[in-house]
C-alpha cells in the first residue's frame, strides 16, 4: 500500500523565461539549488505555477530532466500529469518516462465539468494506470468543478495508489471534513498559501506552495513550527506575509511570484501569453514589502 512521501514544504516551481521568451535554464537551475538549500521538502513541476499549458513537449522534457538531475535522491519530485480526457491521461501514464519521478499531481478535469461520479471514475482509472503514487489536485477556481470531500475520501479509501490531495478550494470546512474521514495513510496538502497556516493547524501534512519559490526558508520554518505544536511563532511568520499572499495572486499566478522573484534578482519578469506580468502598482507594492521584510 502506497504511503505519502510528499510532506512539509513542497514548491510549485515557476518556469523562468529570458527576455526573448525562451526557457531560462541557468536561472531555473539556480532557483532549484536555492530551494534545496533553504528547506524545500519536495518539488512540483508541470503544474499551474509552471505555466505548463504554454510549454512545448521538448521544454517539458528538458525541465523534467533538469529537476531530476539536480534534485532526484535529495527530495521527492512530483510531476503534473492530468487532463479532461481520461483515456488520453491513461495513455500518457502508460508511455511516460518516470525515471527520477516519485509521484504525479493530477488536476480535476476542467471545462467539461463532470459529476462527482465522473470525477471518481476518472481518478480511479488514473490510479489503476499510474506506476507511481497519485496526488489529487482540487482547484475549482481553475477547473470549474469541486472535488467534494466525500468523493476525495471515497477515492482515498478505494485506491491504494492515491496518497494525498492538494486542496485549493478555499474551504477550511471541506479540509476539516476530509481530515476527519480520511484513511490514516492519506494526507491533505495546502494548495493556497494564505490558508497553509490554518490547514496545517487543522492536520494537513504540508503545502505545495507558490510563495515558497521566493521564501522557502520562512515558509518551511512556519510549517515545521506547527508540526512541533509551536503555533504562536508560526502564526507570527504567517502574519508577516498576509499582504504578500494577496498581492501574489491579485493579477494572477504566477505573475505575482515572478514579480517577487524578479525583485529578488532570481529571474526576468517574463511570462508567456496569454499570461502577462503584474500591473506596475502591484509590482511596486511587492518591492516595497520585500524591502520592509529585509529578505
Amino acid at each position: 500500500m502506497a504511503q505519502n512521501i510528499f510532506k512539509g514544504l513542497g514548491i510549485a516551481l515557476v518556469t523562468p523565461f529570458t527576455s526573448n521568451g525562451e526557457v531560462d535554464y541557468p536561472s531555473f537551475r539556480r532557483l532549484i539549488d536555492y530551494q534545496l538549500q533553504n528547506g524545500a521538502d519536495f518539488l512540483c513541476i508541470h503544474a499551474t505555477t509552471s505555466e505548463t499549458p504554454c510549454l512545448t513537449m521538448e521544454e517539458k522534457r528538458m525541465i523534467k530532466q533538469t529537476v531530476v538531475e539536480l534534485a532526484s535522491g535529495k527530495v521527492p519530485i512530483l510531476i503534473g500529469l492530468g487532463g479532461n480526457n481520461t483515456k488520453a491521461v491513461v495513455d500518457d501514464l502508460h508511455t511516460a518516462d518516470f525515471s527520477g519521478i516519485d509521484g504525479i499531481l493530477s488536476v480535476c478535469p476542467y471545462y467539461n465539468k463532470p459529476s462527482q461520479e465522473g470525477l471518481y471514475q476518472h481518478f480511479h482509472a488514473i490510479a489503476e494506470a499510474s506506476p507511481v503514487p497519485v496526488v489529487l489536485y482540487n482547484v475549482p477556481g481553475r477547473t470549474g468543478v469541486n472535488l467534494k470531500s466525500a468523493t476525495t475520501v471515497r477515492l482515498a479509501s478505494d485506491c491504494e495508489n492515491i496518497v494525498a490531495v492538494k486542496e485549493a478550494a478555499g474551504s477550511l470546512e471541506q479540509v476539516d471534513e476530509i481530515i476527519k474521514l480520511k484513511p490514516d495513510r492519506f494526507d491533505v496538502l495546502s494548495g493556497d498559501d494564505a490558508l497553509t497556516f490554518s490547514m496545517v493547524a487543522s492536520g494537513a501534512a504540508g503545502a505545495i506552495s507558490v510563495i515558497g519559490n521566493a521564501l522557502p526558508k520562512e515558509v518551511s520554518r512556519m510549517i515545521r513550527l506547527e508540526f512541533n505544536g509551536e503555533y504562536e511563532p508560526a502564526r507570527k511568520i504567517h502574519h508577516r506575509f498576509t499582504e504578500l499572499y494577496s498581492l501574489l495572486f491579485v493579477d494572477g499566478n504566477p505573475a505575482g511570484v515572478k514579480a517577487l522573484l524578479h525583485h529578488m534578482g532570481f529571474i526576468e519578469n517574463e511570462l508567456r501569453l496569454p499570461l502577462v506580468p503584474t500591473r506596475l502598482t502591484t509590482s511596486q507594492r511587492i518591492a516595497d514589502i520585500l524591502q520592509s521584510l529585509r529578505i
